[in-house]
């Protein structure tokens, strides 16, 4: 499943992933997201540590530097990946 994020709605739009969450791959695309704030990685934490419950990966696709820098910080190892590259 691939869900592209808008600035602004981060923190509502991963609420409603974690509430239909399945086993399986979820997408979230960053490339559309500057800035991240405290609700938004909580919420983002919060949606990692139901994925692990219920046996689903998350991969974070077009997070800029800064972005990345802030995920870091929640140290989730092991929690979901960064997608580096992609094909096209």
């Amino acid at each position: 499943m691939l869900l592209k994020l808008e600035e602004g709605q981060i923190a509502a739009t991963l609420q409603q992933v974690a509430k239909s969450l399945a086993p399986g791959e979820i997408v979230l695309d960053f490339r559309a997201v500057q800035r991240i704030d405290s609700v938004a990685l909580r919420t983002l934490e919060e949606l990692v540590r139901t994925a692990s419950e219920k046996q689903s990966c998350i991969v974070l696709r077009g997070v800029n530097v800064d972005l990345y820098k802030a995920i870091k910080l929640l140290k989730p190892a092991g929690r979901f990946s960064f997608a580096i590259a992609e094909c096209t």
